[in-house]
């Protein structure tokens, strides 16, 4: 059986990469607590991945890095445990999250949080939502699809460059479309900053704050976020109206269900 550390970022035997191991080891040292490093040795010996590569993208609550697992690649999603994650949480969320745990016990949120963005994952999946496809996760780590290639992950939408605003309007308004009728749910922080963009379409992240589309601040959320991506088409030159990609997209249905007079 492997040891912990030596499936995070594997050592490289060619002198030209001590370099880059250097800096993964520093990551290691500052990013992968014991009990994390635990977590992906078990991941590991369920078959999940071989090792992690390297680093997709970083930030105070976790980050993302690309795995290997045989011919393949996969992500892997590790949230840090600690408070700083549900600072910026909202009520919504919190509520979500008190009917399993306890808000002061940190390890059991993140867990809590992990499974949550897994459970999505796979009712999205479901309903054909293009998402990262969830393989498995424990305790604060989660396996994913990988979205890009040998040569990247895929950029963020913000980061992207758009050959074509039409036909990403249209992509738009289908994947937030069975996300809301097909999947009954409300993603919660839609932006260009949590969707990636891969072979000129969409895929739809960070969707653990999502909520059912009956929820009574879920009319709220999505309001704002297609105003917002109607304010990011019109950036790309379409003549977009927010109150029509809502009802598009089904947003017009979203809420409680109104009490018969």
């Amino acid at each position: 059986m492997p040891r912990a550390e030596d499936v995070v970022f594997p050592r490289r035997e060619r002198v030209e990469d001590r370099r880059k191991e250097l800096g993964h080891r520093k990551l290691l040292d500052e990013f992968f607590d014991h009990s994390t490093l635990l977590a992906v040795s078990r991941l590991v010996n369920r078959g999940q991945f071989d090792s992690l590569d390297h680093p997709i993208s970083l930030g105070k609550e976790g980050g993302v890095f690309r795995a290997t697992k045989g011919e393949e690649y996969r992500a892997v999603k590790v949230y840090r445990i600690g408070n700083t994650t549900f600072r910026r949480l909202p009520e919504y969320a919190l509520e979500e999250l008190r009917r399993v745990t306890s808000l002061r016990n940190f390890g059991g949120l993140i867990s809590a949080w992990t499974r949550r963005e897994h459970t999505i994952l796979g009712l999205l999946t479901d309903a054909g939502v293009r998402v990262p496809r969830p393989y498995g996760h424990f305790r604060n780590v989660l396996v994913m699809e990988y979205i890009g290639d040998a040569d990247g992950a895929a950029p963020r939408l913000r980061d992207a460059p758009i050959a074509d605003p039409a036909s990403l309007y249209a992509d738009f308004v289908q994947q937030v479309g069975r996300m809301i009728r097909g999947a009954k749910l409300v993603h919660g922080d839609l932006s260009p900053y949590n969707t990636l963009y891969f072979e000129d379409r969409l895929v739809l992240i960070d969707v653990a704050q999502a909520i059912g589309a009956d929820h009574s601040v879920a009319r709220r959320l999505i309001e704002r976020d297609i105003a917002n991506f109607a304010k990011y088409f019109a950036r790309l030159g379409l003549t977009v109206d927010a109150d029509e990609l809502l009802a598009e997209v089904g947003g017009d249905t979203v809420g409680p269900p109104r009490a018969e007079a």
